[in-house]
């Protein structure tokens, strides 16, 4: 990118590159309620709480690569700084010649990992595939569809790929071209969707919208390919790459491992227990109304904490205290301004929403629409703590911090079903939302420790 062009600008931009984050976001909400508008009209009552469970199974196997993406975000976005402040991108691209200690085995960023990485989730997705259908074959999971919930699924984990693809770009300053690249991706996806009630075959639809993403997220790779300065052989050198990932990841893989294992399983994990305490769809459809306006505000965060995390880990890496404060007092605020609207909306609008998005199969009360509203303020600070510090590689202070919300996750639907077995749904909810206050004070005072290390 010449320094001077209007890419070059719009990627200098926080403010466009916030913009165009939340046009995104905007897109994929969008899809991820179209989802449960269209399959829940498209399918029946049981075959949709099915349905659910794949989602919630998707959800683990999309995060289960570990968090490598942010591991390769923090060091290849320290790196792709260390040569911008010895004056060594020269052009812009990040090749083979200027790569300094990540090519001469110092522990720096390597090219080669990138294959490897690639190779990892594409691994992961055969492996996630292969369990979901022997899961189909053997009747764990009751559908009359199964060819639909297999192409749903791996429609889903392509989002694998096109994380790391997006990480990779955002660490070299290539975020506006992804976030483009998203929204063309997000809507053609959801009118591919929209297309189910009219009358098109649901999985005629999900294989049209694995194409297009797939189609997107390769040219996404390819500009990867080539804003790292890539050859062939660095796609296909797995031992060399594999090595370096061995002697210098395995640290942070296994601090991100855990911390993602934790994470995943404290958010999906009531979806299983509570398809184990009862067959009554009231509190999963309740929970899984939750978790969309959980993971709604989570995409706004993100969005905003990454339009400003270039500025972020600069003041950070430079050591400049004053700086750091200011950007993440800013973050911190639109977060909960985003919380704040996001539960005033509920009140207002959260049982129109519930009936219209489910279709009438269930009802939402005011006391569940305030609880859920005050587990938003919480996931807020939650959101920013993660996000900001999991772009730093500080995988290991963010596991301590998972876990106690993980043993709340884990303990609330047991424990409100021993205690109130007649309104169980109720009690789960406001021992989650308990569990997320907690979980948001211990990052507080993370992100205060984080301040002050840089004072």
């Amino acid at each position: 990118m010449p320094p001077g062009s209007a890419l070059a600008r719009m990627e200098g931009s926080a403010r466009i590159l916030a913009l165009i984050k939340l046009a995104n976001v905007g897109l994929t909400l969008i899809w991820g309620f179209a989802v449960t508008y269209v399959f829940v009209r498209a399918l029946p009552l049981r075959e949709f709480q099915s349905f659910l469970l794949l989602v919630a199974f998707g959800n683990f196997t999309i995060s289960a690569e570990f968090g490598l993406t942010s591991i390769v975000y923090a060091r290849l976005r320290r790196h792709w700084l260390g040569n911008l402040g010895s004056g060594n991108l020269g052009s812009g691209n990040l090749g083979p010649a200027n790569l300094g200690p990540g090519q001469d085995g110092a522990g720096g960023f390597r090219l080669e990992e990138m294959g490897v990485l690639f190779l990892f989730l594409g691994l992961l997705i055969v492996g996630g595939l292969a369990i979901l259908s022997v899961s189909l074959a053997a009747g764990g999971l009751r559908t009359g569809m199964p060819l639909l919930f297999l192409l749903f699924f791996l429609s889903a984990c392509l989002n694998l790929p096109a994380l790391l693809a997006k990480r990779a770009l955002a660490a070299v300053d290539g975020n506006f071209l992804w976030e483009a690249l998203d929204c063309l991706r997000r809507v053609m996806t959801i009118a591919l969707l929209l297309f189910i009630l009219q009358g098109l075959d649901p999985r005629v639809s999900v294989a049209l919208q694995l194409c297009v993403s797939a189609a997107v997220i390769g040219y996404a790779i390819a500009l990867v390919h080539r804003r790292l300065g890539m050859e062939a052989r660095h796609w296909l050198s797995f031992r060399v790459g594999g090595g370096h990932v061995r002697r210098h990841y395995l640290r942070d893989i296994g601090a991100s491992a855990a911390f993602t294992i934790s994470e995943i399983l404290a958010y999906n994990a009531p979806y299983f227990t509570i398809a184990a305490a009862t067959h009554d769809a009231r509190p999963m459809l309740i929970f899984d109304f939750f978790f969309k306006m959980s993971r709604s505000l989570s995409m706004l965060v993100r969005a905003t904490v990454e339009a400003a995390l270039p500025r972020i880990t600069r003041a950070f890496h430079a050591g400049d205290g004053v700086r750091l404060r200011q950007l993440m007092v800013r973050a911190l605020g639109a977060a909960l301004f985003f919380a704040v609207a996001a539960s005033a909306a509920l009140l207002l609008l959260g049982e129109w929403l519930f009936a219209k998005l489910f279709d009438g199969r269930a009802a939402i009360d005011r006391i569940d629409l305030l609880l859920i509203g005050g587990a938003l303020l919480a996931l807020a600070l939650i959101c920013v703590s993660v996000y900001v510090q999991g772009a730093l590689g500080r995988f290991t202070l963010l596991l301590g911090r998972s876990l106690p919300f993980l043993a709340g996750s884990l303990l609330s639907v047991p424990l409100a079903r021993i205690f109130a077995p007649e309104r169980f749904d109720l009690l789960f909810l406001i021992l989650y939302t308990l569990t997320l206050f907690a979980a948001a004070f211990i990052h507080g005072l993370s992100l205060r420790q984080l301040m002050g290390k840089r004072a």
